[in-house]
C-alpha cells in the first residue's frame, strides 16, 4: 500500500530488510526528521505479506536524537509482543512506566514530527519533538475500536545519558501511534462471543430455548499469537458497550494458565485450552458454555479450530465440537432463513426461496398475501410464522400469521403523520418474537415496540438520540439495534445496545448510540449482514451512492464492497452469507450471488429475510 498519505515524502533509503529463511522483516529508523520546526511525515509500512513478521531493530550506537524518535514509531509497528525493542529507545524509569496497551491510536497518515525550535539541540542534552496528524480510531485498553476525529498532538521529549552519551526518551507518547495503513497490516478485528441476558432475568433466547449468543467484536494483532490474544480476551469479559446486556459463563478470575502465550490446535483441528484453577469452579453446562464461547470466538481465526478441550492442571473439565456448541447457543450467522420475503406488483407479500435461483414469486400463506390490504413495507418474524406490514400510505401497521385462512384484523398502530415520509417506517422484528417500528411525524417522533407483535404499542426511550429515527433493524441477537437518524437534512447510521426492563411488561431502552458511519453523510438503507456486520448503501459529501459493509464498531471490515449498483431503495441481507444481497433498484428485485454480478429477479419492492 505504500506510505499513508498519497504523495507524501517516502524515506529515502532502505526500510527493511526481508530475511526469507524466517519469514522476518527487520525495521530501521531511516526517515529523517525536520529540525527546523517545519511539519513533515513520518512515512507508513507498506502492507506485508501476511504471513510474514516484522521486527524492529534497536537503536544504533550514537543515534541522533532524530533517529532515536524514527527507531520508536517505526517499532510500534513491528510485531514484537511485548514491544521490547521499543522499550530500547527510552529510559529505563520510562520503559518502566510506559503501557503500550492502554490505548491505539489510529492516524489517518504516519505520525508527523514538529521540532520545538526553543533550545532542542542534537549538541546539547535535552530535545523535544511533537508527534501530529488527524485522528481516524483509537483502540481502548479493551481492545474496542471507535472512530474518532480532530487533530493529534503529543509531546515527545528526550534525553541525552550523562553517562553513556546516548539519546533517549524520556516522555513517550500515551500508549501506541501508528497511521491506518500500517494499523490495518498490524492489527484483525474479532468477534468474542457472549451470551444475551435480560439485565439479570430470564435469558433471551430463540424459540428452540437456545440462548442467543451476541458478538463483541475486538481488534488483536494480527501475527503476535492472535488466538491466545482472542481467548484471553474473551475470558477478560465484555468490552464496555455490552458489559451490561450479556453474560459469560467463564467464572470470575478465570485466566489461561500460567506461562501460556502460544494456542495451537492439532492436526485434528482441536485446541487444548489450558485454564487457571479458578476456571475448574465451572460445573458441567457452564464448561459446555464456555467451549460455545470459545468455538464462536476462534471460528474465523487460522487455523480452523473445530473442537476444544478445556483443562485446568491435569483435570479436563470439557471438551465440545463445533456441531454440539450450536445446540448450546444460537447465532444468527447460523440461522439459514427460508425465504425471501416482498411486496409485489399487486401489493401483496410474496416470498421466494432463499437459496436457488428461482424467480416466480408465490403469495405468503394468509391475508397478508392475499392483496385485500395494499402494502408499502414488510417483515417477518424470524422463525417466519408472523409478518407485520405497513400500508400503502404508511399510516397503518397490521399483523398477521402466515398461515392460510387467518384475518387480518384492524391495525395494531396508528400514524398521524402528514406525508407518507412523516409516517411508518418499515417494521423489524427481534430474536424474542417482539416487533419495532419508528413514527417519523415530526410532531411526536417516537420508537416503538410492541411485545409479541400484539401487544400496546410502548414507547422506546433512546439515550442520547439526536435527530429523529427513519429506519430501524434489529441484529439477531436481540441486543442491538441499528437506527437510520436524521438531523438538519443530513441522515447517519447509529448502533445502540437494547436494555430490557427490570420487570415484566416495562418498555426496553436503547442506550450509547455510536456512530457506525462517519465518513457517509446520506445514509439511506442498512440491513444487518452478519452477527457483527451491516451493509449500508450511502453517499460521502459531495460524492454518489456507494453499497458498502460496516461493523457495528465503526470499524471498515476486510470484506470487499458489494459490486455497484445504480438508484438502490432498499437492501436485504441475512447474518447468514450463504444468502444472496438483495436489493430494490430502479430494475425492481436484483440479487447478487457469491462472486457475480447483480441479477435481476422480477418487479417488486420492500424485499427483506426474516427480522
Amino acid at each position: 500500500m505504500g506510505a499513508d498519505r498519497e504523495g507524501g515524502r517516502r524515506a529515502t533509503s532502505a526500510r527493511a530488510v526481508v530475511y526469507a529463511a524466517c519469514g522476518a522483516v527487520l525495521l530501521a529508523g531511516c526517515a529523517s526528521m525536520p529540525d527546523n520546526g517545519d511539519l513533515r511525515d513520518v512515512a507508513s509500512t507498506p502492507r506485508q505479506d501476511s504471513q510474514v513478521r516484522v521486527f524492529a531493530m534497536p537503536p544504533a550506537k550514537d543515534a541522533s536524537a532524530t533517529d532515536i524518535v524514527q527507531g520508536f514509531l517505526e517499532a510500534l509497528t513491528s510485531d514484537d509482543p511485548d514491544y521490547e525493542t521499543a522499550r530500547k529507545y527510552l529510559t529505563g524509569k520510562a520503559a518502566e512506566s510506559w503501557r503500550p496497551k492502554r490505548s491505539t491510536t489510529v492516524l489517518a497518515d504516519g505520525p508527523g514530527t514538529v521540532v520545538d525550535p526553543a533550545g532542542s539541540r542534537e549538541e546539547g542534552s535535552d530535545y523535544s519533538v511533537t508527534l501530529t496528524g488527524t485522528r481516524v480510531a483509537t483502540v481502548d485498553a479493551q481492545q474496542s475500536y471507535a472512530p474518532a476525529e480532530g487533530e493529534y498532538r503529543q509531546p515527545v521529549h528526550l534525553t541525552r545519558d550523562t553517562e553513556t552519551g546516548q539519546w533517549r526518551i524520556d516522555a513517550p507518547p500515551s500508549g501506541v501511534v501508528m497511521g491506518k495503513s500500517d494499523f490495518q497490516r498490524n492489527y484483525m478485528s474479532v468477534n468474542k462471543y457472549y451470551f444475551a441476558a435480560d439485565n439479570g432475568a430470564e435469558d433471551a433466547a430463540d424459540g428452540a430455548g437456545r440462548t442467543a449468543a451476541v458478538a463483541d467484536p475486538v481488534y488483536v494483532r494480527r501475527r503476535v499469537e492472535p488466538l491466545a490474544q482472542a481467548v484471553r480476551s474473551l475470558i477478560d469479559g465484555p468490552t464496555s458497550s455490552l458489559g451490561s446486556v450479556v453474560r459469560s459463563s467463564f467464572p470470575a478470575g478465570s485466566d489461561l494458565a500460567k506461562n501460556v502465550t502460544a494456542l495451537t490446535p492439532d492436526e485434528h483441528s482441536k485446541l487444548t485450552v489450558p485454564l487457571n484453577g479458578k476456571a475448574a469452579r465451572a460445573g458441567a453446562d457452564e464448561c459446555a458454555e464456555m467451549a460455545t464461547q470459545l468455538l464462536f470466538t476462534l471460528q474465523s481465526l487460522t487455523p480452523a479450530v473445530d473442537e476444544v478441550e478445556l483443562r485446568s492442571g491435569d483435570k479436563q473439565l470439557c471438551s465440545l465440537t463445533d456441531d454440539r456448541a450450536e445446540a448450546v447457543a444460537a447465532r444468527g450467522s447460523a440461522e439459514h432463513p427460508d425465504y425471501l420475503y416482498f411486496v409485489d406488483d399487486e401489493q401483496r407479500l410474496v416470498r421466494l426461496p432463499s437459496g436457488g435461483n428461482a424467480t416466480a414469486a408465490e403469495p405468503v400463506p394468509g391475508a397478508l398475501g392475499e392483496g385485500g390490504t395494499a402494502l408499502r413495507s414488510v417483515a417477518v418474524s424470524r422463525d417466519e410464522h408472523t409478518a407485520a406490514g405497513v400500508g400503502l400510505d404508511a399510516r397503518s401497521l397490521y399483523v398477521g400469521s402466515l398461515v392460510s385462512g387467518g384475518s387480518l384484523g384492524e391495525p395494531v398502530l396508528v400514524s398521524q403523520g402528514a406525508t407518507e415520509d412523516e409516517r411508518l417506517a418499515p417494521p423489524s422484528w427481534d430474536t424474542r418474537g417482539d416487533l419495532w417500528v419508528a413514527d417519523r411525524n415530526p410532531d411526536d417522533p417516537r420508537l416503538l415496540v410492541l411485545e409479541k407483535g400484539s401487544e400496546e404499542p410502548a414507547e422506546v426511550r433512546v439515550s442520547g438520540l439526536d435527530g429523529r429515527v427513519q429506519a430501524v433493524r434489529v441484529a439477531a441477537d436481540g441486543v442491538r439495534i441499528a437506527l437510520i437518524v436524521e438531523k438538519d437534512g443530513d441522515r447517519s447510521l447509529f448502533i445502540g445496545r437494547i436494555e430490557r426492563g427490570a420487570k415484566a411488561g416495562d418498555p426496553p431502552t436503547v442506550r450509547e448510540l455510536r456512530s457506525a458511519t462517519p465518513e457517509l453523510e446520506e445514509v439511506t438503507a442498512m440491513s444487518w449482514a452478519g452477527d457483527s456486520r451491516l451493509v449500508v448503501v450511502g453517499r460521502e459529501h459531495g460524492g454518489v451512492q456507494q453499497i458498502g459493509y460496516v461493523q457495528v464498531d465503526g470499524s471498515a471490515p476486510e470484506t470487499s464492497a458489494p459490486a455497484a449498483l445504480t438508484g438502490v431503495k432498499d437492501i436485504a441481507a441475512s447474518e447468514d452469507d450463504g444468502v444472496p444481497l438483495v436489493a430494490y433498484s430502479e430494475d425492481g428485485i436484483v440479487r447478487l450471488p457469491s462472486g457475480m454480478q447483480w441479477q435481476k429477479v422480477t418487479k417488486g419492492t420492500a424485499p427483506v429475510y426474516p427480522g
